[in-house]
């Protein structure tokens, strides 16, 4: 993947809204965007921190993300690279999950994923499981149709399958003297620089609560997700927009000013 491809350049905005994982929460999503519709201007970003399947309304959620962007770029001036969306782990997976034929141990790895949230979006798209694990057991032809259906269940909702492809693993803003700010899903390496983070993004949570000082050049970085359930970390260098949304906590978004402070906090 080109660097192009894996981080967002988000240039230097006015401001950027950053939306926590929303775990397939459409109606609470729905209630941000009304709050974000309101106050989103010329100049402002958009970024959407991961995590879209899984629970929920997964269906709904990206029916809902691409329809919303939608209605701001048909305002004067909005671009499409002012919409960025990060991959999670759930996206991660689901990826995964498609070509779960060519996996050295399909069905202890499609067990692994069905057990934390690839279910949930399977049964979304009008899959069965537990015939993905019996195809496991038939070979990677039994498989094979299997991850045909589902991918053929996505071509029939506009979007979906485009929007799965430009996904970034990151998203930051320029350096404009004192630092940019950086914008992960869920997790850092702080002993590798940034180009070769590969995978951490999702799997390295423990690590992003280990960057108390300055990572690289940034002023400060911003995760929608904490596997680990702390909730929300709002004043230290490494913020956590995680109010615990999977848990019946709130689902955050954030107004980010260039410094990396918080203008407003949105809940639903």
């Amino acid at each position: 993947m080109s660097d192009s491809a894996a981080f967002a350049r988000l240039g230097r905005p006015r401001r950027v809204w950053a939306v926590a994982a929303c775990h397939g929460a459409v109606d609470r999503l729905a209630r941000l965007h009304l709050a974000i519709a309101e106050r989103f201007a010329l100049g402002d970003r958009l970024v959407y921190l991961g995590n879209y399947l899984g629970a929920g309304d997964p269906v709904g959620t990206i029916d809902h993300l691409l329809a919303f962007r939608t209605h701001l770029l048909a305002r004067p001036g909005m671009i499409p690279e002012d919409f960025v969306y990060l991959r999670g782990m759930q996206e991660e997976m689901w990826s995964k999950l498609l070509q779960i034929q060519f996996a050295p141990n399909p069905r202890e790895v499609l067990a692994w994923m069905l057990e934390r949230g690839a279910a949930a979006t399977v049964e979304a798209y009008g899959g069965d499981p537990k015939a993905g694990l019996a195809a496991t057991r038939d070979g990677a032809m039994t498989m094979a149709r299997w991850t045909n259906r589902l991918r053929d269940s996505i071509r029939q909702h506009a979007g979906h399958d485009k929007f799965m492809t430009v996904l970034h693993r990151a998203a930051l803003t320029d350096d404009t003297g004192n630092g940019g700010l950086l914008f992960v899903h869920a997790g850092i390496d702080p002993a590798r620089p940034l180009a070769a983070q590969g995978d951490s993004f999702w799997w390295a949570a423990g690590g992003f609560d280990r960057v108390t000082t300055r990572f690289e050049t940034f002023t400060r970085i911003f995760r929608g997700y904490d596997p680990a359930k702390g909730g929300a970390k709002l004043e230290d260098y490494a913020v956590t927009l995680d109010g615990g949304a999977t848990e019946g906590g709130p689902l955050l978004a954030a107004s980010i000013a260039p410094d990396g402070s918080i203008d407003e906090l949105f809940e639903a």
